[in-house]
C-alpha cells in the first residue's frame, strides 16, 4: 500500500508503537497503512459522514485489520475515550475547524502527547491554538501534490512548552523583520527552511492579495480603504521575505 506524499509525511511523524486516533479518516488509509506496517499497536479511524465511514469500514475489512483498527462514526474527538490513544492526527480540514475540534473536547487530549495536523487553509489558526494550549510546535513540513500545497504541523507536549513557544515565535531579523504574527502566518520552521514549494505557495498568495486589492479600487467605502492598506502591507512584507530567501539561495 502506497500513501500520497501528504499522508506519508504524516505517517513518518507517528512514532512506532503509538496508539492512534485519525480524526476525519475518510477511507482510513492512514490507520490501515500504519497498522499494516506494524507502526501502531492500535488505531481509531473516526469519521462523521456516512459515505466515508462506510468506505473506511470496507478498507479495514479488506485489509484484515479489524482487530487493530476500530472504525467509529462520530464528530471529532467524540469517537475516542479519554485514555485510549496517545497520538491524534487530523488532516484535510480547515485550520479553524481543526482548532474547534481540539478545543471542544480538551479532556480527550489528557493522555495525548503528540498532535499531527494538516490544515488545508488557516494554518495560523492551528498554530495559535497550539500556543494557547501549551503544545510545542516541534516541526513543520510542506509538500505539493496534485497542484495543491499542504502544510503538516507536528506538536508535542513538553514541560517547557511556554518557554519553547516564546523562543519559537520570538522576533528576529534576517534581511527582513520576522515578528510573531508573521511567524504564525508563514510558519516558524517553514520560514527558516524556505524551499521551492514554500516560495511557490507564498508567491501564489501574493498574487491573490494583489487581485483582491485591485478589486477594492472602485469602492469608496472607508472599510475598503482600510482593507487596501492592510493588503498592501501584507504584499510588501511577503514579497520582502521571498526576495531575501531567493538571495540566500544564490
Amino acid at each position: 500500500m502506497k500513501l500520497s506524499k501528504r499522508l506519508q509525511i504524516i505517517a513518518d511523524y507517528v512514532p512506532s508503537g503509538s496508539r492512534l486516533a485519525d480524526i476525519g479518516s475518510d477511507h482510513a488509509l492512514l490507520p490501515v497503512y500504519l497498522a499494516s506496517q506494524g507502526k501502531v499497536s492500535f488505531a481509531v479511524a473516526g469519521e462523521v459522514n456516512p459515505g466515508p465511514f462506510q468506505a473506511a469500514v470496507k478498507q479495514v475489512r479488506e485489509a484484515g485489520l479489524e482487530q487493530m483498527v476500530s472504525v467509529r462514526k462520530g464528530d471529532g474527538l467524540a469517537v475516542i475515550q479519554t485514555d485510549e490513544v496517545n497520538v491524534v492526527t487530523i488532516a484535510g480540514m480547515g485550520g479553524s475547524l481543526i482548532a474547534t475540534i481540539l478545543t471542544a473536547s480538551p479532556e480527550k487530549l489528557s493522555h495525548v502527547d503528540r498532535l499531527i495536523l494538516q490544515p488545508n487553509v488557516a494554518e495560523d489558526r492551528v498554530r495559535r491554538y497550539l500556543v494557547e494550549h501549551d503544545w510545542w510546535l516541534m516541526d513543520e513540513d510542506i509538500v505539493e501534490e496534485d497542484g495543491k500545497i499542504y502544510e503538516v504541523l507536528l506538536a508535542v507536549r513538553h514541560p517547557q512548552a511556554k518557554i519553547l513557544n516564546q523562543d519559537l515565535y520570538c522576533d528576529y531579523t534576517n534581511g527582513f523583520q520576522a515578528d510573531g504574527q508573521l511567524l504564525m502566518r508563514m510558519g516558524p520552521y517553514l520560514l527558516k527552511k524556505g524551499g521551492d514549494v514554500f516560495c511557490k505557495k507564498w508567491n501564489s498568495e501574493i498574487d491573490k492579495l494583489i487581485r483582491i486589492e485591485e478589486q477594492l479600487h472602485s469602492s469608496e467605502l472607508e472599510t475598503a480603504r482600510e482593507k487596501q492598506l492592510e493588503l498592501r502591507q501584507d504584499i510588501r512584507i511577503f514579497s520582502e521575505v521571498l526576495k531575501c530567501l531567493q538571495m540566500d539561495r544564490q
